[in-house]
């Protein structure tokens, strides 16, 4: 039978393994890990981290091989909060971007991000639904009114604006720096 006092004593008298390593991982700190190591990424996404040290924050580029974005670089910044996973990560679109569910400010809106998240969904399933973002963009949930507005009242235009902007255009008034590759 363990002696669950025992360990006790022996952590409080700095005894343990533990105490010999240094600061314990976070349960956050912990899930990311296990996130990270499970991910699969499709061939037009990779992960970069300015501090290999710090799996908490890193960033998540997109690059689409089809639909209106083709052709494109999207960065993503990924913020994991102490709560993860009771809580979603913080994520925001670094690339100003002309799309229905981005906002020029760079909030996205994808519901598992929101309401729909569940401390079951991983960074996988965060991934994979910005990429559908990019293949399948949602007029009916936007951020972007003006964008969605367009898409669903004249595609052919939304497309142009939406190619002129990732060339380095301006669409209403904004100027959009270039993210074609």
């Amino acid at each position: 039978m363990l002696n669950l006092f025992s360990l006790k004593t022996k952590e409080a008298d700095g005894s343990s393994q533990n105490a010999s390593r240094g600061k314990r991982a976070t349960a956050a700190q912990l899930r990311i890990t296990k996130d990270l190591s499970e991910l699969e990424l499709p061939k037009t996404c990779k992960t970069e981290f300015e501090d290999p040290d710090d799996l908490l924050n890193f960033r998540l580029v997109i690059s689409p091989d089809e639909g209106f974005y083709r052709g494109g670089k999207f960065v993503f910044t990924f913020k994991i909060n102490p709560n993860y996973p009771h809580e979603p990560p913080k994520v925001k679109c670094a690339t100003k971007v002309y799309h229905p569910n981005i906002d020029l400010e760079g909030n996205v809106c994808l519901n598992i991000l929101r309401e729909d998240w569940k401390p079951v969904l991983t960074i996988n399933a965060i991934v994979y639904g910005l990429q559908y973002l990019f293949l399948e963009p949602n007029p009916e949930d936007p951020l972007n009114k003006e964008a969605a507005n367009e898409l669903q009242a004249n595609r052919r235009l939304f497309e142009q604006n939406v190619q002129k902007t990732m060339r380095g255009g301006t669409v209403n008034g904004v100027y959009f720096e270039r993210c074609v590759k």
